[in-house]
Protein backbone atom coordinates (compact mmCIF):
# COMPACT_ATOMS: atom_id res chain seq x y z
CA UNK A 1 0.00 0.00 0.00
CA UNK A 2 1.58 3.46 -1.03
CA UNK A 3 1.60 6.14 1.43
CA UNK A 4 0.74 10.12 0.38
CA UNK A 5 0.40 12.96 1.80
CA UNK A 6 -2.43 15.10 1.95
CA UNK A 7 -1.04 17.56 -0.63
CA UNK A 8 -0.41 14.52 -3.03
CA UNK A 9 -3.54 13.13 -2.50
CA UNK A 10 -5.14 16.73 -3.87
CA UNK A 11 -2.31 16.75 -6.85
CA UNK A 12 -3.35 13.27 -7.53
CA UNK A 13 -7.26 14.14 -7.85
CA UNK A 14 -6.30 16.99 -9.94
CA UNK A 15 -4.49 15.56 -12.74
CA UNK A 16 -7.41 12.70 -12.69
CA UNK A 17 -10.05 15.49 -13.13
CA UNK A 18 -7.77 16.99 -16.18
CA UNK A 19 -7.50 13.72 -17.51
CA UNK A 20 -10.86 12.83 -17.38
CA UNK A 21 -12.44 15.83 -19.06
CA UNK A 22 -9.76 15.73 -21.34
CA UNK A 23 -11.53 11.95 -22.60
CA UNK A 24 -14.86 13.71 -22.25
CA UNK A 25 -13.52 16.89 -24.69
CA UNK A 26 -12.15 14.10 -26.80
CA UNK A 27 -15.50 11.72 -26.87
CA UNK A 28 -17.81 15.06 -27.42
CA UNK A 29 -15.88 16.02 -30.23
CA UNK A 30 -16.38 12.39 -32.18
CA UNK A 31 -20.00 12.60 -30.91
CA UNK A 32 -20.27 16.03 -33.09
CA UNK A 33 -19.36 13.53 -36.27
CA UNK A 34 -22.80 11.53 -35.80
CA UNK A 35 -25.06 13.63 -34.07
CA UNK A 36 -28.02 13.92 -36.49
CA UNK A 37 -28.21 10.03 -36.58
CA UNK A 38 -28.07 9.88 -32.58
CA UNK A 39 -30.67 12.43 -32.27
CA UNK A 40 -33.14 10.32 -34.57
CA UNK A 41 -32.30 7.51 -31.74
CA UNK A 42 -33.23 9.92 -28.96
CA UNK A 43 -36.70 11.44 -30.29
CA UNK A 44 -37.92 8.10 -31.43
CA UNK A 45 -39.84 7.31 -28.20
CA UNK A 46 -41.30 10.84 -28.34
CA UNK A 47 -42.57 9.54 -32.03
CA UNK A 48 -43.55 6.25 -31.02
CA UNK A 49 -45.63 7.74 -27.87
CA UNK A 50 -47.35 10.36 -30.18
CA UNK A 51 -47.98 8.13 -32.66
CA UNK A 52 -49.51 5.52 -30.05
CA UNK A 53 -51.69 8.52 -28.44
CA UNK A 54 -52.92 9.07 -32.34
CA UNK A 55 -51.26 12.69 -32.20
CA UNK A 56 -50.54 14.52 -35.47
CA UNK A 57 -48.25 15.11 -36.47
CA UNK A 58 -45.79 13.10 -34.18
CA UNK A 59 -43.37 16.08 -33.67
CA UNK A 60 -41.37 17.54 -30.87
CA UNK A 61 -41.48 21.75 -31.22
CA UNK A 62 -38.92 24.57 -30.24
CA UNK A 63 -39.84 27.76 -28.70
CA UNK A 64 -37.39 29.87 -28.98
CA UNK A 65 -35.17 30.59 -32.00
CA UNK A 66 -31.78 28.81 -30.08
CA UNK A 67 -33.45 25.67 -28.58
CA UNK A 68 -32.93 23.33 -31.38
CA UNK A 69 -29.31 24.56 -31.54
CA UNK A 70 -28.76 23.89 -27.79
CA UNK A 71 -29.72 20.58 -27.59
CA UNK A 72 -29.29 18.60 -30.62
CA UNK A 73 -25.46 20.51 -31.31
CA UNK A 74 -24.51 21.14 -27.92
CA UNK A 75 -26.08 18.83 -25.33
CA UNK A 76 -27.11 16.18 -27.42
CA UNK A 77 -22.86 15.62 -27.77
CA UNK A 78 -22.46 16.30 -24.17
CA UNK A 79 -24.54 13.48 -23.02
CA UNK A 80 -23.00 11.39 -25.56
CA UNK A 81 -19.56 11.92 -24.73
CA UNK A 82 -20.41 10.94 -20.88
CA UNK A 83 -21.60 7.57 -22.23
CA UNK A 84 -18.91 6.59 -24.59
CA UNK A 85 -15.69 8.13 -22.10
CA UNK A 86 -17.41 6.63 -19.48
CA UNK A 87 -14.49 3.36 -19.35
CA UNK A 88 -11.93 6.11 -19.65
CA UNK A 89 -13.42 8.34 -16.27
CA UNK A 90 -14.12 5.09 -14.56
CA UNK A 91 -10.39 4.39 -15.05
CA UNK A 92 -9.44 7.40 -13.46
CA UNK A 93 -11.52 6.64 -10.35
CA UNK A 94 -9.96 3.55 -10.13
CA UNK A 95 -6.82 5.38 -10.42
CA UNK A 96 -7.30 7.55 -7.59
CA UNK A 97 -8.23 4.83 -5.11
CA UNK A 98 -5.45 2.23 -6.24
CA UNK A 99 -2.81 3.85 -4.03
CA UNK A 100 -4.75 3.14 -1.28
CA UNK A 101 -5.29 -0.75 -1.65
CA UNK A 102 -3.00 -3.52 -1.30
CA UNK A 103 -1.15 -4.89 -4.33
CA UNK A 104 -2.99 -7.71 -5.00
CA UNK A 105 -6.43 -5.73 -4.57
CA UNK A 106 -5.19 -3.16 -7.69
CA UNK A 107 -5.97 -6.27 -10.40
CA UNK A 108 -9.13 -5.88 -9.67
CA UNK A 109 -8.66 -2.81 -12.40
CA UNK A 110 -9.76 -4.27 -15.67
CA UNK A 111 -12.99 -5.81 -13.91
CA UNK A 112 -13.70 -2.79 -11.90
CA UNK A 113 -13.43 -0.32 -15.23
CA UNK A 114 -15.49 -3.42 -17.88
CA UNK A 115 -18.07 -4.20 -15.05
CA UNK A 116 -18.51 -0.46 -13.92
CA UNK A 117 -18.78 1.09 -18.06
CA UNK A 118 -20.92 -1.96 -18.89
CA UNK A 119 -23.24 -1.71 -16.07
CA UNK A 120 -23.98 1.82 -17.01
CA UNK A 121 -24.40 1.34 -20.33
CA UNK A 122 -26.73 -1.23 -19.93
CA UNK A 123 -28.88 1.30 -17.38
CA UNK A 124 -28.60 3.89 -19.88
CA UNK A 125 -30.46 1.05 -22.18
CA UNK A 126 -32.70 -0.34 -19.72
CA UNK A 127 -33.75 3.31 -18.96
CA UNK A 128 -34.34 4.17 -23.01
CA UNK A 129 -35.56 0.65 -23.96
CA UNK A 130 -38.21 0.09 -21.41
CA UNK A 131 -38.66 2.88 -18.85
CA UNK A 132 -38.54 6.01 -20.65
CA UNK A 133 -41.15 4.77 -23.17
CA UNK A 134 -43.86 3.45 -20.49
CA UNK A 135 -43.44 6.78 -18.55
CA UNK A 136 -43.73 9.19 -21.58
CA UNK A 137 -46.63 7.50 -23.28
CA UNK A 138 -47.98 7.72 -19.65
CA UNK A 139 -47.20 11.23 -18.96
CA UNK A 140 -48.63 12.45 -22.31
CA UNK A 141 -51.49 10.40 -22.18
CA UNK A 142 -52.78 12.05 -18.91
CA UNK A 143 -56.12 14.29 -19.95
CA UNK A 144 -56.35 13.81 -23.34
CA UNK A 145 -59.84 12.15 -22.56
CA UNK A 146 -60.34 16.05 -21.37
CA UNK A 147 -60.00 17.62 -24.48
CA UNK A 148 -55.93 17.91 -23.66
CA UNK A 149 -53.46 18.21 -27.10
CA UNK A 150 -50.21 17.07 -25.88
CA UNK A 151 -47.30 19.98 -27.21
CA UNK A 152 -43.78 18.78 -26.19
CA UNK A 153 -41.15 20.96 -26.38
CA UNK A 154 -37.77 20.35 -27.62
CA UNK A 155 -36.27 21.50 -24.02
CA UNK A 156 -38.81 20.08 -21.98
CA UNK A 157 -38.03 16.51 -23.95
CA UNK A 158 -34.33 16.20 -23.28
CA UNK A 159 -34.04 17.19 -19.97
CA UNK A 160 -36.79 14.18 -19.31
CA UNK A 161 -34.48 12.23 -21.60
CA UNK A 162 -31.30 13.24 -20.10
CA UNK A 163 -33.08 12.90 -16.11
CA UNK A 164 -33.71 9.15 -17.11
CA UNK A 165 -30.98 7.94 -18.68
CA UNK A 166 -28.19 9.40 -16.07
CA UNK A 167 -30.51 8.53 -13.35
CA UNK A 168 -30.69 4.74 -14.50
CA UNK A 169 -27.33 4.30 -15.41
CA UNK A 170 -26.04 5.66 -12.26
CA UNK A 171 -28.02 3.74 -9.92
CA UNK A 172 -27.01 0.61 -12.11
CA UNK A 173 -23.54 0.90 -10.27
CA UNK A 174 -25.40 -0.05 -7.07
CA UNK A 175 -23.21 -3.44 -7.62
CA UNK A 176 -19.81 -2.21 -7.73
CA UNK A 177 -20.85 0.19 -4.72
CA UNK A 178 -21.56 -2.68 -2.53
CA UNK A 179 -18.52 -4.50 -3.79
CA UNK A 180 -16.07 -1.28 -3.32
CA UNK A 181 -17.35 -1.16 0.12
CA UNK A 182 -16.37 -4.76 1.22
CA UNK A 183 -12.85 -4.15 -1.07
CA UNK A 184 -12.34 -1.44 1.63
CA UNK A 185 -13.55 -3.50 4.56
CA UNK A 186 -16.49 -0.76 5.14
CA UNK A 187 -19.58 -3.40 5.03
CA UNK A 188 -20.13 -7.42 4.40
CA UNK A 189 -22.42 -9.83 2.80
CA UNK A 190 -23.59 -11.19 6.35
CA UNK A 191 -24.25 -7.28 7.31
CA UNK A 192 -25.97 -6.01 3.90
CA UNK A 193 -28.43 -9.33 4.08
CA UNK A 194 -29.46 -8.64 7.53
CA UNK A 195 -30.35 -4.75 6.82
CA UNK A 196 -31.82 -5.82 3.23
CA UNK A 197 -35.22 -5.06 4.25
CA UNK A 198 -33.97 -1.22 5.22
CA UNK A 199 -32.13 -1.44 1.30
CA UNK A 200 -34.94 -2.61 -0.48
CA UNK A 201 -37.13 0.38 1.73
CA UNK A 202 -34.60 2.82 0.13
CA UNK A 203 -34.28 1.35 -3.37
CA UNK A 204 -37.89 2.05 -3.59
CA UNK A 205 -37.91 5.42 -2.21
CA UNK A 206 -35.18 6.60 -5.20
CA UNK A 207 -37.33 4.72 -7.72
CA UNK A 208 -40.05 6.94 -6.72
CA UNK A 209 -38.13 10.49 -6.97
CA UNK A 210 -36.16 8.79 -10.36
CA UNK A 211 -39.42 7.97 -12.12
CA UNK A 212 -41.23 10.67 -13.85
CA UNK A 213 -44.56 9.49 -13.32
CA UNK A 214 -46.98 8.52 -10.50
CA UNK A 215 -48.12 5.01 -11.32
CA UNK A 216 -47.30 2.05 -9.72
CA UNK A 217 -46.31 0.29 -12.80
CA UNK A 218 -43.39 2.53 -13.45
CA UNK A 219 -42.28 2.51 -9.90
CA UNK A 220 -41.91 -1.54 -10.03
CA UNK A 221 -40.69 -1.27 -13.38
CA UNK A 222 -37.58 0.52 -11.71
CA UNK A 223 -37.13 -0.91 -8.08
CA UNK A 224 -37.53 -4.62 -9.23
CA UNK A 225 -34.43 -4.64 -11.25
CA UNK A 226 -32.70 -2.31 -8.85
CA UNK A 227 -33.40 -5.10 -5.60
CA UNK A 228 -31.75 -7.37 -7.98
CA UNK A 229 -29.10 -5.13 -8.81
CA UNK A 230 -28.51 -5.07 -5.01
CA UNK A 231 -28.55 -8.91 -4.28
CA UNK A 232 -26.02 -9.29 -7.48
CA UNK A 233 -23.96 -6.56 -5.45
CA UNK A 234 -23.99 -9.07 -2.25
CA UNK A 235 -23.06 -12.36 -4.44
CA UNK A 236 -20.03 -9.90 -5.85
CA UNK A 237 -18.77 -8.97 -2.45
CA UNK A 238 -19.39 -12.49 -0.91
CA UNK A 239 -17.15 -14.11 -3.58
CA UNK A 240 -14.63 -11.10 -2.62
CA UNK A 241 -14.93 -12.71 1.44
CA UNK A 242 -14.43 -16.14 -0.05
CA UNK A 243 -11.02 -15.05 -2.30
CA UNK A 244 -10.04 -13.62 1.22
CA UNK A 245 -10.66 -16.50 2.53
CA UNK A 246 -9.14 -19.07 0.15
CA UNK A 247 -12.13 -20.37 -0.77
CA UNK A 248 -13.96 -20.87 -3.74
CA UNK A 249 -17.51 -20.87 -4.76
CA UNK A 250 -19.22 -23.99 -6.68
CA UNK A 251 -19.43 -22.88 -9.82
CA UNK A 252 -19.62 -25.96 -11.45
CA UNK A 253 -22.88 -26.54 -9.65
CA UNK A 254 -24.22 -23.33 -10.11
CA UNK A 255 -23.58 -23.31 -13.75
CA UNK A 256 -25.56 -26.28 -13.67
CA UNK A 257 -28.99 -25.18 -12.04
CA UNK A 258 -28.66 -21.72 -13.87
CA UNK A 259 -28.23 -23.59 -17.57
CA UNK A 260 -30.82 -25.63 -16.63
CA UNK A 261 -33.35 -22.89 -15.54
CA UNK A 262 -32.35 -21.10 -19.18
CA UNK A 263 -33.31 -24.24 -21.02
CA UNK A 264 -36.52 -23.74 -19.08
CA UNK A 265 -36.89 -20.47 -20.55
CA UNK A 266 -35.87 -21.03 -23.71
CA UNK A 267 -38.66 -24.33 -24.16
CA UNK A 268 -41.51 -22.09 -22.74
CA UNK A 269 -40.37 -19.34 -25.29
CA UNK A 270 -40.10 -22.08 -28.04
CA UNK A 271 -43.78 -23.74 -27.18
CA UNK A 272 -45.23 -19.73 -26.25
CA UNK A 273 -43.94 -18.90 -30.22
CA UNK A 274 -44.99 -22.19 -31.81
CA UNK A 275 -48.16 -23.28 -30.24
CA UNK A 276 -50.05 -20.11 -28.65
CA UNK A 277 -49.20 -17.69 -31.56
CA UNK A 278 -46.66 -15.55 -30.22
CA UNK A 279 -43.82 -13.19 -31.60
CA UNK A 280 -40.57 -11.88 -30.83
CA UNK A 281 -40.96 -7.83 -30.93
CA UNK A 282 -38.30 -5.17 -30.22
CA UNK A 283 -39.64 -3.14 -27.02
CA UNK A 284 -40.66 -4.76 -23.81
CA UNK A 285 -42.01 -7.35 -22.81
CA UNK A 286 -40.35 -8.25 -26.44
CA UNK A 287 -43.02 -11.20 -26.41
CA UNK A 288 -46.71 -10.09 -27.72
CA UNK A 289 -49.38 -12.20 -29.67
Amino acid sequence: MLRMSFLEHLQELRSRIIKALIGICVAFLLSLTFTNSVWDVVRQPAVAALTFLKVDPPVLHTIEPMEGFNIIWFKLPILCAIFIASPWVLYQVWAFIAPGLYRRERRWAVPFVLTSAGLFLTGGAFGYFVLFRYALAFLLGIGMGNGVQPVVSLTSYFDLFVNVMLGVGLVFEMPVLIFFLTLLRIANPGFLLRHSRYAILAIFIIAAIVTPTPDVFNLMLFAIPMCMLFFVGIFASYLLVLHREGRTFPWRTTMKVVLGVLLLLAVALYLAITQYGYKLVPHWPFVAR
